[in-house]
């Protein structure tokens, strides 16, 4: 089974193969089972030998209503941008009818022909197209899943829920389908529906809420973070600012910081930190170092002996690091991925920020309302510093795959709305 944070979780991969069920307990299904031994073949087959050719779509030899929703979700396809065509939803009606006349073995051909078609459907949906996103790390972009891993993780728990939940699927993406859907009842303009598929492109990346994930919404600037197939919490977070964007990205948290330093960029130092020296204030007043070089252990230079105007200039490099501490820029922790950008989440003693409505403030990174609340999540026990040592690094348990994004369309109780479009990201 190929298994990818995109829609099976390693935990739900292991539950999937813990072998063959027991024969079904009902007459009608047990009948079914053993015309379904007969009929199924290929990876279908696979799938059905781990269930005992228990029917998926049948109970008690009806067709349930998890078939009618399967139906339904193809036939309104194209608010996926897929061709309801290619999964033949006439046929399918058609089979459903003829298995609910009929006896096993039409209720057997009905339900391959609904697997076959469940299968196509969701990897053809988990198929991302590029929206600029950068995957910085392995497993991360969504890879077609094979048909019996679908069937597997959709049998896993209960399958009306699943079906409801369109659980294969991230909720962002299905609150931008039932976006798109209520804008094109409305008679849209081309240009909103657009700007509405972007958006839904960009969600469909995201995995489902099986994966144990964050996504940080930056457009929204929310975070949100998902296990065992539900959404365990969220919180406001400050992002970058128009000139200095939070960008698409997804990676792997794996280490927690604690009592970090915060290394001034260097145009902060330019006009920032080297103007308020000039003006009279000391490094030390601002809880600031200058260091020699950007290696582990640098020496620390005497402010002193700096020439603070070459720097003011922009003819001087110089690295600056703020010391941890209560107004440290980084609070009391930070949460590393691997990334190019130099991107990572973090604490902020800066509460005022969180409180407003438009939070576009900070110079890429996110910052966060809870980082405690989100650290417990990650860590558990292993959260929290040892003494008030800088820069303490402690591994999360398990990586985490972190999402950001940037959703500009949201479904409201009038049907959607959009967001600015503070990154200009849309072209409209």
């Amino acid at each position: 089974m190929t298994a990818t944070p995109a829609i099976i979780h390693p935990a739900q991969a292991a539950a999937a193969k813990t072998g063959a069920k027991a024969s079904p307990a009902n007459a009608a299904d047990r009948a079914t089972a053993a015309a379904i031994r007969g009929e199924a073949g290929g990876k279908l087959a696979s799938f059905y030998a781990g269930t005992n050719f228990e029917p998926v779509w049948s109970v008690k030899g009806r067709m349930g209503p998890s078939a009618r929703k399967l139906i339904g979700y193809i036939e309104d396809a194209r608010l996926d941008g897929l061709d309801p065509d290619r999964y033949k939803p006439d046929a399918l009606r058609a089979a459903v009818a003829a298995a609910d006349r009929g006896g096993a073995e039409k209720r057997a051909q009905a339900d391959i022909a609904l697997s076959r078609a469940f299968a196509r459907y969701v990897a053809d949906m988990r198929k991302a197209r590029d929206v600029g996103m950068t995957f910085a790390g392995k497993g991360l972009k969504p890879s077609r899943p094979a048909d019996d891993a679908v069937l597997r993780v959709a049998t896993m728990r209960r399958l009306g829920a699943y079906m409801d939940e369109m659980g294969w699927m991230s909720p962002h993406y299905v609150r931008m389908r039932e976006a798109l859907r209520a804008a094109e009842a409305r008679g849209a303009d081309r240009e909103t529906l657009e700007v509405l598929r972007l958006n839904r492109e960009r969600a469909r990346v995201l995995p489902s809420p099986a994966v144990r994930h964050i996504v940080v919404d930056a457009a929204a600037a929310r975070l949100y973070y998902y296990q065992n197939g539900e959404q365990v919490g969220s919180m406001r977070v400050v992002v970058g600012t128009a000139r200095t964007q939070t960008p698409m990205l997804a990676g792997y948290l794996n280490w927690a910081i604690f009592n970090p330093y915060w290394n001034v960029p260097d145009y902060l130092v330019r006009d920032n930190v080297a103007r308020k020296v000039l003006s009279g204030r000391t490094l030390d007043s601002m809880n600031m170092q200058a260091l020699a070089d950007w290696s582990d252990e640098p020496a620390v230079l005497d402010p002193a002996k700096i020439d603070w105007q070459a720097v003011r200039d922009g003819r001087q490099d110089l690295r600056v690091r703020e010391l941890p501490g209560p107004v440290n820029s980084m609070g009391k922790v930070k949460f590393l991925f691997p990334n190019d950008e130099g991107i990572y989440l973090h604490d902020t003693p800066n509460r005022d920020l969180l409180a407003k409505d438009a939070r576009f403030f900070s110079n890429g990174c996110i910052r966060l309302e809870d980082a405690a609340e989100l650290g417990r999540w990650m860590m558990g026990k292993a959260y929290g510093a040892k003494g008030k040592a800088p820069e303490q690094a402690v591994p999360l348990p398990a990586p985490v795959p972190v999402y950001l994004t940037y959703l500009t369309a949201t479904q409201t109780k009038k049907g959607f709305a959009l967001l600015d479009d503070v990154y200009q990201r849309d072209r409209r």
